[in-house]
């Protein structure tokens, strides 16, 4: 089985020396997302919006390797204050209702203060 990496383009990859993802065999490891639309290097201002571009950036990257949302099997979930939870919990709720992975929730300060929710994400393709 061979190692592939999967890029979102984004220049911090390079400068940080990291991939989007990283599949080895069925497994399929995708880095801490933020909501940034990689494109435009931009990022929506709002907590919900930001959470659905990370789940659009995530699903792109588990397409890219042959995978979806629905083959994540753990989750960590990090928010930069504690009372969001109760507003992204139904989000979370609506994009894992088939997989409903291991998750843990953490909150913690982000790299840049307008980043309000970042998702890390483990898969497995399905055989």
């Amino acid at each position: 089985m061979t190692r592939r990496l999967i890029s979102s383009g984004s220049p911090f990859e390079a400068l940080a020396g990291y991939s989007r993802a990283v599949v080895d065999g069925d497994d399929i490891f995708v880095s801490g997302t933020t909501g940034y639309d990689y494109a435009r290097m931009t990022l929506p201002e709002g907590l919900a919006e930001q959470t659905h571009a990370c789940f659009a950036n995530i699903a792109a990257a588990l397409a890219e390797a042959g995978a979806s949302l629905d083959d994540v099997v753990r989750v960590r979930y990090i928010v930069a204050q504690r009372d969001y939870a109760d507003e992204v919990f139904p989000i979370f709720g609506r994009y894992f209702a088939t997989a409903r992975p291991a998750a843990t929730l953490i909150v913690a300060g982000l790299l840049q203060p307008e980043m309000k929710i970042e998702i890390e994400v483990t898969a497995r393709r399905r055989r």
